[in-house]
């Protein structure tokens, strides 16, 4: 399903999609097509959020199109208490 099908069933409310297909485009990951799983209310939408995995998200109809910035991973620096000590 594309976005513009979704604003129109769904209008001016938070939507929990499963992405079926995207891009990275100038470190931009734009959602191509997608599948609803269900209408959230305001007041849950961010509970939502934090509970969905991997290629799930929570969205509001109100925007245009879907895009999220994509970080780079920041790695952790593991430091050795051991090899310093004499």
């Amino acid at each position: 399903m594309k976005w513009s099908e979704v604003r129109e069933i769904y209008p001016n409310q938070f939507v929990k999609l499963k992405v079926l297909s995207s891009h990275i485009e100038d470190s931009q990951e734009l959602i191509e097509d997608m599948a609803v799983i269900k209408p959230v209310t305001e007041k849950r939408a961010t509970k939502e959020l934090l509970n969905s995995k991997g290629d799930e998200l929570v969205y509001h109809t109100a925007n245009e199109n879907i895009v999220l910035e994509v970080r780079q991973d920041v790695g952790l620096r593991r430091f050795d208490y051991h090899e310093n000590q004499v």
